[in-house]
């Protein structure tokens, strides 16, 4: 094993080389035994141990034995003890995914300070194999089944080629101890039971069983390639981007053969999970929207809109008479006084300056603002109505800022300004106002 890891690093992993590694070691076997391959093979590596206090004096004593191996190798190490149960309580989330957390946000940290630019992990093919039965009882996509990445931004999983059976076997051929954790032995968690039954079922049923998943994961990952630079070409036919999100065109969408999967390729990374609810989309009313927990798609008309959701802001910014920009969240506020009226294109709007009252207040439109439109002849009208005149969808509506003289509404910002406060033959002060979306 030695030779073939070593072959490993050579062939696959070389960047490993020459650079400052942070090696996670929870002190059970297979990451001793990727510590001690570390040692053999000349790597620049530092111990880190999480030390997530769930189970006593035993915790304690990983923590020990880590120390240990790292004055053996005459390496440093980082040990970092967390109260995991409080976290996770704290976080409305499992143990077992809070102490991930935990554990991989450290491990980045330590990264920063120090100057690590990889972390290794221990996981090997039966984890692999683990992961791939979890995702699959659950409901996945092809992304669920291609296993464990071997690389994933900095974390290196350099044992993924080798089972258990050979790092148990390489532990006990070169004497190299390690730690127990006793909890391996509940089928409390999935994992467990997936561990301690249903593979071993599988392996005694077919010997080969393992590598025949290895070699079934390899053709799923070429297959997830060709699906990805399917979806790449087909982006630049179906989604534009603009300042409202990403619009995604339902005619082009609907030209293509398999069009739910199209969808699904394009959106996965976005967080939805009511996947049916987002295929009706294509063929809902506008206005029809479904959200994730950080996005929403919603139909408008012959698109499909997708926003990032932001808290609404309620803030009330102000334009003194001397500010020249107002900067605000998406949108930037040009203020000018020229000597003369001018022409105005879509984003301008141009006023009487001796009827404004500063500080002139921007801010989101509100249920129940209205204004008098330009145009219109002293009638009033809700902005509610004028949207609904104009088609507005829900997201449109959404990213409407107004400018306000006191508490009148003196321009709908890229939309209309208010008839009370326009230029006349007896106006010589302007002040001229530019919107500029992000």
């Amino acid at each position: 094993m030695k030779k073939a890891f070593a072959t490993l690093i050579d062939s696959t992993f070389s960047f490993l080389k020459d650079k400052p590694v942070l090696v996670a070691v929870s002190g059970g076997l297979d990451s001793a035994v990727l510590a001690h391959l570390c040692q053999e093979t000349g790597l620049d590596f530092t111990l880190a141990h999480c030390n997530f206090k769930l189970r006593g004096s035993e915790s304690d004593a990983d923590a020990v034995f880590v120390s240990e191996l790292a004055f053996g190798f005459s390496k440093p190490v980082f040990s970092q003890a967390f109260d995991t149960e409080a976290f996770a309580a704290a976080e409305k989330i499992s143990i077992q995914m809070a102490a991930r957390e935990l554990r991989y946000s450290w491990f980045e940290e330590l990264c920063n300070l120090h100057g690590f630019e990889y972390i290794l992990t221990a996981h090997h093919a039966q984890d692999d194999l683990e992961t791939f039965l979890i995702n699959l009882g659950r409901g996945t996509g092809i992304d669920g089944l291609t296993g464990i990445p071997e690389t994933n931004r900095r974390v290196v999983r350099p044992l993924l080629n080798f089972s258990r059976e050979q790092i148990k076997t390489y532990a006990e051929e070169q004497g190299i101890s390690w730690r127990e954790d006793s909890s391996n032995a509940s089928d409390k968690y999935l994992r467990n039971h997936l561990r301690h039954h249903a593979i071993p079922a599988l392996t005694d049923a077919n010997a080969n069983f393992l590598n025949g998943f290895q070699n079934t994961l390899a053709h799923l990952q070429e297959t997830q390639d060709l699906l990805e630079d399917y979806t790449a070409f087909l982006y630049s036919k179906i989604v534009n981007q603009s300042f409202k999100g990403y619009d995604l065109s339902i005619t082009e969408l609907k030209k293509v053969p398999h069009t739910k999967a199209v969808l699904y390729q394009l959106l996965k990374d976005f967080g939805f999970t009511a996947w049916d609810d987002i295929y009706a989309l294509l063929d809902a009313q506008s206005g029809k929207y479904v959200s994730s927990g950080d996005y929403r798609l919603i139909k408008d008309r012959d698109v499909l809109i997708l926003t990032e959701l932001k808290a609404e802001t309620q803030q009330v910014y102000k334009l003194d008479s001397e500010d020249s920009r107002l900067t605000l969240p998406g949108l930037t506020l040009l203020q000018q006084k020229p000597e003369n009226f001018e022409d105005c294109s879509p984003n301008e709007a141009i006023f009487d300056a001796s009827l404004l009252h500063y500080p002139l207040l921007v801010r989101k439109w509100q249920e129940g603002d209205a204004f008098y439109p330009f145009g219109m002849q002293g009638k009033k009208k809700k902005l509610s109505k004028l949207f609904k005149d104009l088609k507005y969808s829900a997201v449109q509506k959404e990213a409407v800022w107004v400018v306000c003289s006191g508490d009148d509404i003196i321009w709908v910002v890229n939309v209309r300004s208010d008839d009370r406060y326009k230029v006349t033959p007896a106006t010589t002060r302007f002040v001229k106002l530019t919107a500029h979306y992000d």
